[in-house]
């Protein structure tokens, strides 16, 4: 007992003042259940097994003169799942269900009741062959570092080798798979299995042998437990991963395997090549080579630009050549104004002198010396003219020489900036920039709208 008072205490007096209602006495049984027993443990045999969508299981456990109602609640049914007739050990406490007064027990675990024997005897091979030394890490042969064919002995309808096959697909669908045909449970399994490591040893065919089967209880595994079966793994000259059950499940088969996988899936991860790393490493060498030639093409490019600003380009030279020209013709066409003025100012003074004296001759004689000066001055004027144009016609030889103007005239052009200088980049201009493209014949003026690589 708890210690703990049942609701309604005051009915258990000797004389009750009145009589207990059915859900009373009920509630009242139940808490006395509950309480007087603790967790307690019940062998028995299954029948009138119900297992309803909600997910609990409810079932009869009996046996030859009894028989006791068992609800399993979902929240505590583990990988074994009993069936009609099964031996069974129902784990739980007692309780009472109010509405019907039904007496039954609330299971926390069900088992088999022959996995006792079964372990026992699990523990004495393991002991047995571990120190025959079939377990040592030294003996365990190493994996294929590349694995192109793997041999798989399991049950050719079971989940495990869908599960291994459906792994291989997406990892590295390249790999071959033979398969061998082996019962997993049952008297025949361990002989099958002993046989078909001997076979695929034989014939030498796999890099790899997978042996194993899906989860199930002790007695579902046991022939990965058999002596036989251990034997056969470590005699065999192919490297065998083990895959048996579920992560939580060890066999004899794990123990003496060159590798254990936690589950058949498991063993096919672990032996494939992911072909999603393999297009990784693929980019990630190619970005490796983009990078290196973009480097190499960086530095050339630097030492182009070194060498480009080291030699003075035919454009920049006409250009310089051409500003000298237009500064000529604007100080001579400055020089011609100015001698105008001077001598229709000096034309001005001597008209006015003439008016005011008059003499026919000495206006003949001033005429006459206006003309001579007159003609003086145009012919300084085309003297100077001629001078320079032979000079203009020198330098234009000489520019002609390194200049890109036959160039132009088949068709190419130089683009300048607004600063007259010669575009030969992306990186001179932005949009919105006005250039100014040279023709063969004329210029065009123009406005970036957009920059384009390549």
């Amino acid at each position: 007992m708890t210690g703990q008072q049942p609701p309604h205490s005051e009915t258990f007096a000797t004389a009750p003042p009145q009589a207990l209602s059915v859900t009373q006495l009920n509630h009242q049984i139940r808490f006395l259940l509950e309480t007087h027993y603790g967790s307690i443990a019940v062998e028995g045999e299954i029948s009138n097994l119900a297992k309803p969508a909600s997910g609990h299981i409810y079932f009869t456990l009996k046996d030859s003169k009894a028989q006791i109602r068992v609800a399993w609640f979902k929240s505590s049914v583990g990988r074994y799942i009993p069936k009609h007739g099964d031996s069974v050990i129902v784990s739980g406490r007692l309780s009472l269900y109010e509405p019907r007064g039904d007496y039954q027990l609330i299971a926390s675990s069900v088992r088999p009741a022959g996995e006792g024997a079964l372990q026992q005897a699990f523990l004495a091979l393991k002991e047995k062959l571990e120190l025959e030394g079939l377990f040592d890490p030294g003996k365990k042969q190493p994996l294929p570092s590349r694995i192109t064919r793997i041999g798989v002995i399991t049950s050719s309808t079971g989940a495990a080798i869908q599960d291994i096959l459906t792994v291989l697909k997406r990892r590295f669908p390249a790999i071959e798979v033979l398969i061998y045909p082996v019962a997993v449970q049952g008297e025949n399994a361990a002989p099958q299995i002993c046989k078909a490591i001997t076979l695929a040893n034989e014939h030498a065919s796999a890099d790899v042998l997978i042996v194993g089967r899906g989860g199930g209880s002790l007695e579902d595994l046991w022939p990965f437990n058999e002596e036989s079966v251990a034997r056969a793994i470590a005699a065999s000259q192919i490297p065998v991963v083990s895959a048996v059950g579920h992560e939580i499940d060890f066999t004899i088969a794990d123990f003496v395997a060159d590798v254990r996988a936690p589950t058949p899936s498991a063993a096919a991860e672990l032996l494939s090549p992911d072909q999603q790393e393999y297009m990784q490493t693929l980019d990630q060498y190619e970005s490796i080579l983009w990078r290196a030639m973009g480097k190499i093409l960086q530095e050339k490019s630097m030492i182009v630009e070194h060498l480009h600003k080291r030699l003075r380009h035919p454009g920049q030279l006409l250009t310089e050549q051409n500003r000298r020209l237009d500064n000529l013709q604007e100080k001579l066409a400055r020089a011609i104004r100015q001698s105008l003025y001077q001598s229709n100012q000096m034309l001005i003074l001597q008209h006015q002198r003439l008016m005011s004296h008059t003499p026919d001759e000495t206006l003949n004689q001033l005429k006459k010396e206006l003309n001579r000066t007159h003609n003086s001055l145009l012919q300084a004027i085309r003297l100077i003219i001629q001078k320079r144009s032979e000079a203009l016609r020198a330098n234009a030889r000489e520019l002609n020489a390194v200049s890109p103007l036959a160039t132009l005239e088949r068709g190419y052009s130089i683009t300048l900036s607004q600063q007259q200088t010669a575009i030969t980049s992306l990186s001179q201009v932005e949009v919105g920039d006005v250039i100014e493209t040279r023709l063969h014949q004329g210029r065009v003026l123009s406005k970036v709208e957009k920059k384009l690589n390549g």
